[in-house]
C-alpha cells in the first residue's frame, strides 16, 4: 500500500512545496499554499507499475479523408458565434466570470432552447438547490423546457447516472470548484480535487460523446481560479466579460481547439434574462452625445465582425505632482505612448493635464487600430474642438508619428455606411485596399502631425479654461490682493 505523502499545494498555481511558506515562488502570491494529500487512490507502488505491460494502438498517415466536427446549434446565434458554429460532440468547454455577471442565466437559456428543440440537456448544479435552478427558469419564461436538473457534487455519482439511458447531449457543470471525486483525499475547491474533478468529467466527454460546459469561478485579477492545467485540458475556453453598472455583456472565446480565437458574442441584460444584439454598433451608439469635444467614433473589427464605439477623452488641468492617467476599455500602455508621439512629434503638452480615457459602453478594445480614435478625441478635447459627428476613425500610430494601416479596411467602411456616417479619417497607404466604401468621403493621412494640424484650426478657447500664463498671474497675485483688501 502507498504511503500518505502530505505536501503543500498553492491554490493559485498548483506549484507543491515540501513544507509551508508564506509565499508561493511560483506565482508570486501570498497566503495561498494549504496543506494536501497528493498521494490519491490512484497511486501505486513502483514494482507494480513496472509489470504492466502496455497494449498496442494503431498508426494511422497524414493523408486520408477527415471529416469534420459534427456540431450542435445551441438556438442562440451569439453563443454559436463564439464556439464556432456549434458545439461539438465530446468537447468540454470552461466558462469563467465575475459574480452575478450571468453565467448561469446564459447557460440556463441554452439548455432551455437545446431540450426544446429534442435534445437530452442536463444542467448540474453544485451551488444552488433545484428548487433555486426552477425559480431562474421562470423568471426567464423557460419553466416548460424539458431540463433535467439534479444538485450534486459528487463526480463519481454524476457521471454514473449520466452514462445511464441516452447520452446527453450537452451537460453544464456549475460550477467545477464545488465538484470532488474519491481519487483524491483534498477538499473540494482545492488545486488537486479541482483537477482531479475535471480530469474524470473530461474523460467522460470523450468516452461518451457528450458536450459540458464547465463554469468557473475567477479570481480578483478576472482569471479563471484553479490550476492553469485546467484550460489546457479543455478544448475552449470562455470569457463572460462585462460591468456590473452597464446592461452589456461580451463573452469573448481565449482558447478554442475548433473556432476562432477573436470573435466576441454580444448580449444585452434584460429583466428576462440575456436579449442577443445582432448589431451591437447600432446599440453601442444609441446614447452618443453629438457635438461634444472629446469624442470620436472608432471603426474596429472583433473576429470578423465590424464593431463602432465611441472613445471618450477629457484632458483637463492637474493640480497634482505627477499628472493622473485613466483608462476604461483600452490599454493603458497603448494610451501611454499616443500621449508620448503626441507631445514629441505633433508639439502637443500634455505633461500638465490629467488624461481620461473611456470606451462607451463597456466594450475593451484590444487592436491598435484604436490609436488614431484616441489622439483625435485627446486633441479634440484639449483644443475644445468638437469633431465632425458623421466621422469615423482607424489607424495605427507608430512610435515616429506615421499613420499605419490596418486590416480590414472594407469591412470598417461598409459599416460605417450602414450606420449612416459620411467621413473616414484612415492611413493614407490603406487606399488602396478599399473596396466598396458606400460613398465615404475618405480622409487618408500619412503622420498624426496633419490631423493634430487639422483638429487644432477649429479649437475655440474654453469659457472657463483661460492661458496657462494669466492663469498662473492671477494664481500668484491672489496673495498680494488679498493682503491689500485687509489693510
Amino acid at each position: 500500500m502507498a504511503k500518505s505523502t502530505l505536501s503543500f499545494v498553492c491554490q493559485n498555481c498548483g506549484a507543491a512545496y515540501n513544507r509551508w511558506q508564506g509565499k508561493c515562488d511560483s506565482c508570486g502570491e501570498w497566503n495561498t499554499l494549504s496543506e494536501e494529500d497528493t498521494t490519491g487512490a490512484t497511486s501505486m507502488p513502483v514494482s507494480v507499475r513496472s509489470r504492466r505491460k502496455g497494449r498496442t494502438f494503431a498508426l494511422e498517415s497524414l493523408t486520408g479523408k477527415s471529416n469534420d466536427a459534427p456540431r450542435l446549434p445551441s438556438g442562440m446565434t451569439e453563443l454559436d458565434r463564439v464556439t464556432g458554429g456549434g458545439f461539438v460532440r465530446g468537447s468540454v468547454l470552461l466558462v469563467g466570470g465575475d459574480p452575478g455577471i450571468g453565467k448561469s442565466t446564459l447557460l440556463t437559456q441554452a439548455t432551455s432552447m437545446l431540450a426544446r428543440a429534442g435534445h437530452r440537456a442536463v444542467y448540474i448544479s453544485g451551488e444552488e438547490a433545484v428548487a433555486q435552478v426552477r425559480i431562474r427558469a421562470e423568471r426567464l419564461g423557460l419553466a416548460d423546457a424539458p431540463v433535467q436538473l439534479a444538485s450534486e457534487t459528487s463526480v463519481e455519482d454524476i457521471v454514473s447516472t449520466l452514462s445511464e439511458g441516452a447520452v446527453p447531449r450537452l451537460i453544464v457543470i456549475d460550477s467545477i470548484q464545488t465538484m470532488w471525486t474519491d481519487t483524491v483525499e483534498s477538499a473540494p475547491g482545492t488545486v488537486t480535487q479541482v483537477r482531479a474533478s475535471a480530469q474524470a468529467l473530461i474523460r467522460f466527454a470523450k468516452k461518451s460523446g457528450a458536450a459540458i460546459i464547465l463554469v468557473g469561478h475567477v479570481t480578483k485579477d478576472g482569471q479563471i481560479a484553479g490550476p492553469r492545467v485546467v484550460e489546457h485540458m479543455v478544448d475552449a475556453v470562455l470569457s463572460f466579460e462585462g460591468e456590473g453598472s452597464q446592461q452589456f455583456r461580451i463573452l469573448r472565446a481565449v482558447k478554442n481547439r475548433f473556432g476562432p480565437t477573436d470573435e466576441i458574442g454580444v448580449f444585452e441584460m434584460t429583466g428576462l434574462g440575456l436579449r442577443e444584439v445582432s448589431n451591437p454598433s447600432e446599440l453601442f451608439l444609441s446614447e452618443r452625445d453629438l457635438g461634444s469635444p472629446g469624442t470620436a467614433v472608432f471603426a474596429g473589427i472583433e473576429g470578423t465582425r465590424p464593431v463602432l464605439v465611441e472613445l471618450q477623452a477629457l484632458v483637463a488641468p492637474t493640480t497634482l505632482g505627477t499628472p493622473r492617467r485613466a483608462v476604461v476599455g483600452w490599454d493603458p500602455s497603448r494610451l501611454s505612448m499616443v500621449l508620448a508621439v503626441l507631445e514629441a512629434h505633433c508639439g502637443v503638452k500634455l505633461s500638465g493635464y490629467d488624461v481620461y480615457l473611456n470606451v462607451a459602453g463597456g466594450l475593451r478594445i484590444q487592436e491598435p487600430a484604436a490609436d488614431l480614435a484616441a489622439a483625435a478625441a485627446l486633441v479634440s478635447s484639449l483644443v475644445n474642438a468638437p469633431l465632425p459627428t458623421d466621422a469615423v476613425y482607424f489607424g495605427e500610430i507608430s512610435l515616429s508619428g506615421a499613420v499605419r494601416p490596418v486590416a480590414q479596411t472594407s469591412a470598417r467602411l461598409k459599416e460605417a455606411a450602414k450606420l449612416g456616417f459620411g467621413r473616414a479619417v484612415l492611413p493614407e497607404s490603406a487606399r488602396g485596399e478599399v473596396g466598396g466604401d458606400g460613398g465615404l468621403a475618405l480622409n487618408a493621412i500619412g503622420g498624426l502631425t496633419t490631423l493634430v494640424a487639422e483638429i487644432a484650426a477649429r479649437g475655440t478657447p474654453r469659457g472657463n479654461r483661460n492661458n496657462n500664463r494669466e492663469g498662473a498671474v492671477e494664481k500668484n497675485a491672489t496673495p498680494a490682493r488679498f493682503r491689500r483688501e485687509n489693510g
